[in-house]
């Protein structure tokens, strides 16, 4: 296992280091304009309050999950996980349909004498980086509830804890454990937020240091200042992943029964609040993808046959790159879970948070261009880049679990004998199965919207379907691109649900 799992921190280590290699070897130095220092205060301004307003309303939302059972429960886990599922572009056209200047919101607000408000600026930044990474922080800390043995709670119960008592020594303690990590992982996502900036920046004042490398790249040609920006961005990213990686650890409740957890929730106002909390998040979630789905259903019958077949391309790089990425988690996991090379085995894991799709692809396409037409290894080259960016979050996931499966049956294990084959079919796959499910959802829907590295080495003959959106979007096809948006979302929430619904399966 310690050699399989320093394999594969190696070639994770290399592909990281070796394309930002290649862009620092462009830059040739680091400098600094006016401009370039405002794009890097409003990164870290509208990330640290992205990141926070996300965790802060997804600890309600989730104990509210938790401690709740009712009908369709696990369909609105589901749902309300949409959003961060979403390509980013059409999320954002999702949310234009209901805050913009012509939206639901604003028609509303109309309707009530109210003047119209814009989203544009920080606070549509804000507004669609909350849309898209609240789903996560509930999942992450519903996770967390979800680690406290039923155990714990059916003793609290025979000692007439409160609500208030619960809080204070179950609750607290695992949020402790549980929403640094949260926040450090949200913040590195808000760092790379190239096309919520392009479409909701609102001007220079809200310019973020992935659109002004867009701006050096794309109207100045200036390949030096770009790189040179690239490099604060992966320094930024760098910190924020080693931050992620240092405050990640386990709740400490040890291992239970995996008995179902059937306590009496509390009543009174705290039903009416978890009530209230659910239908709040649930309308701010699900309202835009409905918009999406009533603008696009229309252009469903506008679609070509080049538009099934980008999406036939884009479901098998998905399935390739979440093959690749969940086996080099579960590796890197269950080692470090046994204490083999942990604090470089774990660096590996995270460091692709220090750099993002984009400055990983210009890399690449740096790389291979003296070798090899760029469009040629297109898929390859996406498929390694998806992999790469969904490995932390799938490492994230996984860890956690890994390191109770250990603390609670590797000794037994060990004494019965269980080694290789045997342990990962009969051990590992069955304690692992929820969130090894889990991540394998969001590695491929992860996948399913990538945009940036394909459009840098894809001609038009081997577009996926983000990047056949992007087309139609560029040739005013309007109704065809919405429903491209719309069969993207379709197979992007489908995928994710295949392996999410596999996992708890296997699971119960």
């Amino acid at each position: 296992m310690a050699s399989r799992a320093g394999a594969v921190a190696a070639v994770a280590l290399l592909l990281v280091i070796a394309p930002i290699g290649a862009v620092a070897y462009r830059a040739g130095g680091i400098w600094l304009s006016a401009p370039d220092l405002a794009a890097l205060r409003f990164t870290l301004l509208q990330a640290s309050l992205s990141a926070a307003i996300s965790v802060v309303l997804a600890v309600p939302v989730a104990r509210a999950l938790a401690r709740r059972r009712f009908f369709g429960r696990g369909l609105l886990i589901t749902l309300m996980g949409a959003p961060f599922l979403l390509p980013v572009i059409v999320a954002v056209m999702g949310l234009l349909a209901v805050f913009g200047r012509s939206g639901l919101f604003n028609d509303m607000l109309a309707g009530l004498g109210i003047g119209r408000v814009s989203i544009y600026g920080l606070g549509g930044v804000l507004l669609a980086h909350v849309f898209l990474n609240l789903p996560l922080a509930v999942r992450m800390v519903l996770q967390g509830w979800q680690s406290i043995p039923a155990e714990r709670f059916r003793l609290a119960e025979s000692l007439s804890f409160t609500p208030a008592d619960i809080a204070r020594h179950l609750e607290r303690p695992m949020l402790a454990g549980v929403l640094p990590g949260a926040l450090a992982t949200i913040f590195a996502i808000c760092l790379t937020s190239f096309a919520v900036a392009l479409t909701l920046g609102g001007g220079p004042g809200a310019t973020t240091l992935e659109l002004a490398i867009y701006q050096a790249l794309r109207f100045e040609f200036d390949l030096g200042h770009a790189a040179g920006l690239a490099l604060v961005q992966t320094g930024l990213g760098g910190v924020s992943a080693l931050l992620a990686w240092r405050l990640a650890r386990a709740t400490g409740f040890g291992a239970g029964m995996d008995r179902v957890l059937a306590l009496r929730p509390p009543g009174g106002w705290r039903r009416a609040a978890d009530a209230m909390v659910l239908v709040l998040a649930a309308a701010f979630l699900l309202l835009p993808l409905l918009a999406l789905a009533f603008r696009g259903l229309p252009g469903l019958w506008d679609l070509t046959p080049s538009v099934w077949v980008a999406a036939g391309r884009s479901v098998a790089v998905a399935l390739v790159s979440t093959g690749v990425t969940i086996s080099a988690a579960l590796v890197l996991a269950l080692a470090v879970a046994r204490g083999e090379g942990r604090r470089w085995l774990e660096l590996a894991a995270v460091l692709p948070l220090a750099a993002s799709g984009l400055v990983l692809g210009t890399g690449l396409f740096l790389l291979v261009l003296p070798v090899i037409a760029p469009h040629r290894v297109a898929l390859p080259v996406t498929v390694v880049v998806n992999a790469l960016m969904a490995l932390p979050f799938a490492f994230r996931l996984i860890l956690p679990e890994a390191r109770a499966l250990e603390a609670g049956y590797g000794r037994l294990s060990a004494s019965l004998g269980l080694r290789g084959p045997a342990r990962l079919r009969y051990l590992v796959l069955p304690r692992l199965a929820r969130p090894l499910g889990f991540s394998a959802g969001l590695a491929a829907a992860l996948s399913m919207g990538d945009l940036g590295v394909i459009a840098l080495f894809a001609d038009r003959g081997g577009a996926t379907l983000p990047l056949m959106v992007q087309h139609l979007t560029a040739a005013y096809r309007t109704d065809a691109a919405a429903g491209a948006a719309l069969l993207l979302v379709g197979l992007s929430l489908g995928i994710f649900w295949a392996f999410d619904a596999g996992g708890r399966r296997a699971a119960a």
